[in-house]
């Protein structure tokens, strides 16, 4: 199946990136990063920046606004059947070079997942420095780490660049 990603979701000011592989089916389903109710992205965020939890997508994004940071996914287009990154086939990579340029306050990119970290390194050459973090991913497939664990780990690294 032939998969495309969202636009970012973004301000002017953000000052943190943080970046998926490419939507999952539920997600592309919904039209909505992290779509998939057992994903703990939108979780860890809303606990993170201590906000009330809403499961209503422009109140989440609206959150990430907020507090400058901004969502996107490295691959703009793939092939894949089903949800699972290891399934990505004939990737394309977004591009970068303009985002980061239009964002220039940018200056930390964390990763959720392994596999968003790969896909950056292979296709996404930098022209400065960033402080690139890779991350457990919020994925209900990734049952390696408990909820806790991958909590406070993003917890980590989300809070000292806020």
């Amino acid at each position: 199946m032939k998969s495309f990603s969202f636009a970012p979701i973004t301000s002017q000011d953000a000052n943190i990136l943080i970046l998926g592989t490419m939507p999952g089916t539920k997600s592309l389903e919904l039209n909505q990063y992290y779509g998939h109710n057992q994903n703990n992205f939108w979780k860890f965020m809303f606990h993170i920046l201590k906000e009330d939890f809403s499961n209503d997508y422009q109140t989440r994004k609206a959150i990430l606004q907020k507090n400058n940071i901004a969502l996107w996914d490295v691959l703009q287009f793939c092939d894949r059947v089903g949800s699972l990154d290891s399934a990505i086939k004939n990737e394309i990579a977004n591009d970068f070079e303009t985002f980061l340029t239009e964002h220039p306050n940018i200056k930390t990119i964390l990763f959720n997942g392994q596999k968003a970290a790969a896909f950056f390194k292979k296709y996404v050459p930098l022209k400065k420095e960033y402080h690139l973090i890779t991350l457990p991913s919020t994925s209900p497939a990734n049952a390696g780490k408990s909820f806790q664990s991958k909590l406070e780990e993003w917890e980590k690294a989300v809070s000292r660049r806020l």
